[in-house]
């Protein structure tokens, strides 16, 4: 009998508006550690929103796959959604995106809080009332300020021992309140990447008996949000070396505003007020390290002699990454064509 390896199976199910993730194990002999050696895989699509039970079967294709570092014999395995003919799922954000090649990077600052079941509330809210107003949280260190490390610090370990790429994490204006950085080259991959390196923060979370609220504005009145700030560059940004070529794609942006808030996540317009480091949702604008503004320049690409990257402020930390990406590079590319 041949060595058996666990595959943990995750995939998005057909909630609305915002999807979840689930997850399943197959265990098998003798696996690779293939990505093209992890079969399809079907699952109950009556059970998840994605299909009605008298025609319940769909599919789970594999697209990614990463070492499970805190199970034995363990990989995990991303997946997407196909129907029983194996045509994409509806609910498949993934297959939205138009471009498989690796032009278009993509960077995620992915914002959550570490949530307290039995309060309610984000980890270090009082039962009772509040904590005191923001300002000594963001990057802050003491236990009356950074609160969750030890979880934060634990996600991050396992996400690079998995090969996920994560490239940084801080603690966020609000109490309770954390992100983690993320990058990839090419949009399927960086959502891809993005997915499992939720999908690991989610579970490290349940073994503290907490849970991760994605919500955008999880505490009402005078806190900030949570976004999914979406950094983005094609070769043309990378290499342009032209503040007017930026201006003209900043600006391609704002006739497609409703386009792009139609993905960009479930109850956004709790978050994007105008307050809080946002710009309002009905409004676009850009500049120069203006973190209040739709899309920001950042200073590193001014420095760099206009060669860079571009900074979507608005998607909520809620947002499908693919969705985003997706929309983006329909953009970004319209707009690429239009310069050329």
């Amino acid at each position: 009998m041949g060595t058996k390896a666990k595959l943990e199976y995750i995939w998005l199910d057909g909630y609305k508006p915002t999807q979840s993730m689930r997850s399943k194990t197959k265990v098998v002999e003798d696996f690779s550690g293939k990505l093209e050696d992890a079969p399809i895989w079907a699952f109950d699509g009556s059970s998840t929103e994605q299909a009605d039970g008298s025609h319940s079967d769909c599919l789970l294709k594999p697209v990614a796959i990463h070492p499970d570092p805190a199970r034995r014999d363990g990989w995990l395995v991303m997946t997407e959604v196909l129907s029983a003919d194996k045509t994409p799922h509806p609910s498949n954000g993934r297959a939205t995106i138009s471009d498989q090649s690796d032009d278009y990077w993509f960077g995620y600052e992915q914002e959550y809080c570490i949530w307290d079941n039995e309060t309610d509330k984000p980890i270090g809210f009082p039962a009772e009332g509040y904590p005191g107003p923001q300002g000594p949280y963001y990057c802050g260190v003491g236990a009356q300020k950074a609160v969750g490390r030890q979880i934060v610090d634990e996600h991050l370990d396992l996400c690079l021992d998995a090969g996920v790429n994560v490239e940084g994490i801080n603690a966020e204006v609000m109490m309770g309140q954390w992100e983690f950085q993320v990058f990839a080259k090419g949009a399927a991959r960086a959502g891809d990447e993005c997915w499992m390196a939720r999908y690991l923060l989610e579970r490290t979370a349940e073994k503290y008996g907490y849970s991760i609220n994605w919500e955008p504005k999880p505490v009402k009145g005078d806190w900030n949000g949570s976004g999914m700030h979406t950094n983005f560059s094609n070769t043309l940004l990378r290499t342009c070396g032209s503040q007017d070529v930026y201006e003209q794609i900043c600006k391609s942006f704002e006739p497609v505003v409703a386009e792009h808030m139609a993905v960009y996540g479930a109850h956004n317009d709790q978050r994007l007020t105008g307050l809080h480091e946002t710009q309002a949702m009905d409004k676009f604008s850009f500049g120069v390290s203006d973190r209040g503004a739709s899309i920001r320049i950042g200073i590193a690409t001014v420095e760099a002699g206009w060669k860079g990257w571009l900074e979507d402020r608005r998607p909520a930390s809620n947002a499908d990454p693919y969705k985003v990406a997706s929309r983006i590079v329909e953009t970004l590319s319209a707009a690429t064509e239009r310069i050329k």
